[in-house]
């Protein structure tokens, strides 16, 4: 075996490193935890260096790793080992701590959990010498705390060590692995920590990525709030910060970070390099919940459209699975290929996408030019993810649509036909919800569904007044109704979740109310506002309509709504909702 050193070796002299290169030399007997020479030489090393030193023995007592930390953070190094799903990994890391204690930090009772060890084993250092020595071992699994209990124990003589019960505590943890492993993977689920910009406007939006991370199904973990800065090129948050999050992901086991904002291929490859886990940003765990929740055809189209345009630029940055040869002499070769094959896939995917969509699309268009001969006015339902516009729907129309409490709970839009007090029929149209930082490819791929609200003849916007953020999700609302030219349409204001909130509310207006959907106070009210802001253009007409002048009917129905259509001796009597001008038109078109 190569006595091969890791870790950062800057500034140790070549005398030093050969004494460190003959901890190899060492090994351990059957029943030896870790013998006194090994712990000795060790210390010895450690304090000549002031930097950890940190030793992985395999079962059969061989050493197969030395490593040296780093001399301003007390980071583990991190091995490629062989893990078995059903069993630790095999090996136990003894390490020193210069600072003379040798209590375990939440980094090294991490790094047990994360790396399956046999077990983790300090040692402190004072003047080259051994003070005290603690070991840990993988215990029961512990539900409420999401993870294994850690068995601590110490502090131990380093020279009267009990090797024997060490050892065979080691083995016993083996067996409490392999007993509850398809108990703790059926219950396991991906442990984040989220990383974001403070910001200005008082908006939490890490509280919001929280939210987000639980319904695609992680368990939030941590939070990191980056004080405002320039935005770093290489890592987002800077190299200093990216070693601190490494240090934290360590110590709470995480196997995943997610960062509010969009990070570049660049920022992605460096961070994971960094931070040893899996890197996300907040589009792609959208984008992701939105795979979940897609039903349809259509939804799933739109969905995987805008995950492959997201992707595509950041083909560079998926870490090992592409290699990362660029172009130049001695560059050339089968990762490069890889890398174009990749893309070239990917933007044929993309074209096969918005064709079925354009297709999908023709449809849509035939549907709506159908409401437009019928002259059913379409209501647009839009708002914030979770504002309670589905439970609106079901309360406004009797329906059974999915209402959970959650982001996203829906995603596929739902059309439903109402009659409203006065007699008038109309359409009401659930859209998907809107959310701060809504991924811009997003917007794009569901462009043909977000049309309806363009078309809507009336946009009913649901505002969860519990929200101590409902001001700037309104803004949020605004913007993307801005967006798809939706600003000119009648709008009404619907603070939603009445029973939720007390205090002062909104007051009721012609272009605004109060209700609570849940309970159903408001809905009456809301109800006859959208009528009588529908109707407020048009006035109610009746006429007969000879049958020399029958293309008058086509009219009233291109124009109008027609409400009652009786065939009389003397021609069609017609009861009709007509605007001002396009009743001119209609006399005109009578004689009358």
């Amino acid at each position: 075996m190569a006595n091969k050193l890791n870790g950062n070796l800057t500034g140790i002299k070549n005398t030093m490193l050969d004494q460190i290169r003959s901890i190899y030399d060492l090994s351990m007997g059957q029943d030896e935890f870790a013998s006194i020479e090994l712990i000795e030489l060790m210390c010895h090393c450690s304090h000549e260096i002031n930097r950890e030193i940190s030793v992985y023995i395999a079962r059969d007592g061989k050493i197969v790793d030395v490593s040296v930390g780093d001399s301003t953070k007390v980071n583990m190094p991190t091995m490629r080992l062989v893990r078995n799903e059903d069993r630790l990994c095999g090996v136990r890391c003894i390490h020193t701590h210069p600072s003379g204690d040798g209590r375990l930090s939440g980094v090294d009772i991490g790094t047990l959990r994360s790396a399956k060890l046999d077990a983790m084993a300090a040692v402190g250092v004072l003047e080259g010498k051994p003070t005290q020595l603690y070991a840990a071992f993988l215990g029961e699994f512990n539900e409420d705390a999401g993870g294994r209990e850690a068995l601590v124990y110490g502090p131990l003589r380093p020279k009267k060590l009990p090797q024997r019960a060490l050892i065979a505590e080691i083995f016993n943890s083996d067996d409490r692995f392999r007993s509850t492993t398809k108990a703790v993977e059926a219950s396991e689920t991906e442990r984040a920590i989220l990383v974001g910009m403070d910001n200005d406007d008082g908006y939490d939006t890490l509280e919001e990525l929280a939210e987000l991370a639980k319904t695609a199904g992680a368990l939030v973990i941590g939070k990191v709030r980056v004080r405002k800065r320039a935005i770093d090129n290489a890592t987002y948050v800077g190299s200093g910060k990216a070693n601190e999050l490494n240090l934290m992901g360590s110590e709470l086991e995480a196997d995943l970070f997610i960062f509010d904002d969009e990070l570049s291929a660049i920022q992605l490859r460096s961070l994971e390099e960094i931070l040893g886990a899996r890197v996300i940003d907040r589009t792609t765990l959208i984008l992701d919940i939105f795979a979940g929740r897609a039903t349809s055809r259509e939804g799933k189209l739109q969905v995987e459209l805008a995950q492959m345009r997201y992707r595509l630029p950041r083909l560079l940055g998926q870490g090992q699975v592409l290699s990362r040869l660029g172009g130049g002499i001695g560059t050339r070769g089968p990762g490069e290929k890889q890398l174009e094959i990749d893309r070239r896939r990917i933007r044929r995917r993309i074209y096969e996408l918005e064709t079925e969509l354009s297709d999908i699309e023709k449809q849509r268009g035939l549907r709506r030019e159908s409401r437009k001969a019928n002259r059913i006015p379409l209501v647009a339902l839009v708002g914030y993810t979770n504002a309670g516009k589905s439970t609106m729907l079901n309360s406004l129309t009797d329906s059974n649509v999915l209402a959970e409490n959650m982001l996203f709970a829906t995603l596929d839009p739902v059309v439903r036909q109402i009659t409203l007090p006065g007699g008038t029929e109309a359409l009401l149209s659930d859209t998907v919800g809107f959310i701060n930082k809504l991924p811009h490819d997003l917007v794009r791929a569901f462009k043909s569904t977000l049309e309806e609200v363009s078309n809507s003849d009336l946009i009913l916007h649901i505002i969860d007044l519990s929200s101590p953020y409902h001001e700037k999700q309104m803004m949020v609302v605004d913007e993307v109704l801005a967006s798809l030219n939706a600003t000119d349409i009648p709008c009404i204001k619907v603070f939603n979740k009445l029973d939720a909130v007390s205090g002062d509310r909104p007051t009721d207006s012609s272009d605004q109310l109060t209700v609570s959907a849940l309970n159903g106070d408001g809905i009456a009210k809301l109800l006859s506002l959208i009528e009588k802001t529908l109707n407020s253009t048009r006035s109610e007409i009746e006429v007969i309509v000879p049958y020399s002048k029958y293309e008058a009917i086509p009219f009233i129905r291109e124009h109008g709504m027609l409400l009652e259509e009786e065939h009389l001796e003397e021609g069609t009597r017609v009861k009709a909702l007509l605007d001002d001008v396009n009743a001119g038109h209609l006399k005109k078109l009578l004689d009358l």
